[in-house]
């Protein structure tokens, strides 16, 4: 990739930087009337490709991405709404007994799955035993059973008092999401996936790998009828060209349009700019483990973050709208700690790769990222050249990306991202604790730490504790945050309620049902 000097790294050389990298699609100024679809049809242009693994809730991994699919065909005993992070859903109510070590949940009466059979306790309990997520081993190795009293309650009793439970049953991992276990048995995992059957407010049917998925109304689904009766969503990788899509009314939402598409954008009549803050991003260096490596020098990781002029790269690809947070936990998250604000000094940052024995620099390898957001990872390696880290940009598809990230076959540098919920207790869990689904080495002291919180039921010692955890991770220089990224989205002039920004800390559409085309 090509490189240029610290002192052109601008806010204009970043905004080229990041259109050469959406492509060329062609762009034209004005609204389109949308006459190009099918009245009752809403269509998005999404900038990754749909992996079938994320029609399957067994499957969810710490991302926030198969949730596009999820709130539409799944629907989950418990799960963030508007207004409300754990809302009533499949259970119309649960109770925590007074020691915490069970849980109680209540079904709802009606929910159905689309093929007309009723939501039943031994739905729940199928898809818990078959939950295979990123979270699997941390409910697995804490839930001692379940019972299923009758059809309509389901009773979790767990090894030990655990803070968490709810947050990660219901918010942190796929597993509150429930399948219909007649069907997934007789049909099979991977027929499944071909065909899935949930219980949410949109029904499959049909998808074409690679190119478009498209979802019916559920008339029958408990909340309410969704008043749009077809769903689409498109896959256009390129950024120009899907707004170039947006222009012509090809599509009615366009995700993640940055830099000076986002510009272009704001100016067009009928179109509009939805920004919503998203997930966190950050450098994780895979290699500080292994003696023989220069990122197993704090002072070589702490150059890598004093090199990184984030708020330039925020101006120019995010308009300003990302939170400069200093952490790889999101500021809305429970037990977060307010690290020092990162700072950029390239000077410092050549300072201490002098004193570690770097003075012209080193050749870092490869820096892994998914291809969604190879303009960023291009703005970070251009700011890392100019003080002599030499990293060569690998993008890659974003089921591809976090396969590679989990199985830690990654070296070198890691453009890490997330924007599951949870607390911070779940998201450390996740990414520095010892056995975390991306976690490529840890420290006895933190891992120790982060296992007497875990059986901490005191709120305020629970707090103390991760916080702690946090100013070690901080310290350490473990990983060097970037931000938490704006999602800018196009929103054609046939939408009425777009669902963006609905529930708080997701970023896609959501809930389905109460997205409307306009004048409706």
């Amino acid at each position: 990739m090509a490189t240029c000097p610290l002192s052109d790294l601008s806010r204009r050389e970043i905004l080229k930087m990041s259109a050469a990298l959406a492509g060329s699609g062609a762009f034209s100024s004005t609204g389109s009337a949308g006459a190009t679809q099918p009245d009752g049809q809403l269509t998005w242009g999404l900038h990754i490709s749909l992996a079938p693994t994320w029609f399957d809730p067994a499957e969810t991994q710490s991302i926030v991405t198969p949730y596009m699919v999820m709130y539409a065909v799944h629907d989950a005993l418990v799960k963030s709404m508007p207004g409300q992070l754990l809302a009533p859903s499949l259970a119309e109510s649960w109770t925590p007994s007074d020691d915490g070590l069970s849980y109680e949940f209540v079904l709802r009466n009606g929910a159905k799955f689309h093929n007309g059979d009723a939501v039943t306790a031994e739905d729940v309990k199928f898809s818990f035993e078959r939950y295979r997520g990123t979270a699997s081993k941390t409910l697995k190795d804490r839930v001692a059973a379940i019972e299923t009293p009758d059809s309509q309650r389901v009773r979790f009793t767990l090894k030990r008092a655990w803070s968490d439970f709810l947050t990660v049953y219901a918010s942190a991992s796929g597993a509150s999401w429930i399948v219909p276990k007649k069907y997934v048995e007789r049909v099979g995992d991977e027929g499944y996936k071909k065909a899935p059957i949930g219980a949410g407010p949109y029904k499959f049917k049909s998808f074409i790998p690679g190119l478009e998925l498209t979802l019916e109304a559920f008339d029958q689904y408990w909340r309410k009828s969704p008043s749009v009766k077809y769903l689409t969503f498109k896959v256009i990788p390129d950024e120009a060209t899907r707004l170039a899509a947006l222009q012509r009314g090809e599509v009615d939402i366009a995700y993640s349009i940055r830099g000076e598409l986002a510009e272009q954008l704001q100016r067009a009549k009928g179109l509009t700019l939805k920004a919503g803050l998203g997930g966190t991003y950050w450098l994780y260096f895979a290699d500080q483990w292994n003696p023989k490596s220069p990122w197993h020098d704090q002072r070589v990781r702490l150059a890598a973050s004093l090199a990184i002029d984030r708020n330039t790269i925020d101006q120019a690809v995010t308009l300003g709208h990302s939170k400069i947070i200093g952490s790889i936990i999101p500021q809305s998250f429970g037990f977060y700690w307010q690290p020092p604000s990162p700072i950029y000094d390239p000077t410092k940052a050549k300072q201490l790769l002098a004193e570690a024995g770097y003075p012209r620099g080193f050749e870092a390898g490869e820096y892994f990222c998914d291809i969604a957001f190879a303009s960023l990872g291009e703005a970070v390696l251009n700011y890392l050249q100019a003080v002599g880290i030499r990293l060569k940009l690998r993008p890659l598809e974003r089921a591809a990306f976090f396969k590679g990230y989990a199985e830690k076959s990654f070296k070198n540098v890691i453009q890490g991202q997330s924007g599951a919920l949870g607390n911070a207790a779940t998201r450390l869990e996740e990414f520095v604790v010892k056995g975390g689904t991306f976690v490529y080495g840890s420290y006895p002291d933190i891992d120790a730490l982060f296992q007497e919180q875990s059986a901490e039921m005191d709120v305020k010692k629970r707090e103390e504790m991760l916080q702690k955890i946090q100013q070690l991770v901080n310290e350490r220089t473990i990983y060097a945050p970037i931000w938490q990224q704006a999602f800018l989205s196009g929103v054609g002039p046939r939408v009425g309620q777009s669902g963006l920004g609905l529930i708080a800390g997701y970023f896609f559409s959501a809930p389905y049902e109460d997205i409307t085309m306009a004048g409706k």
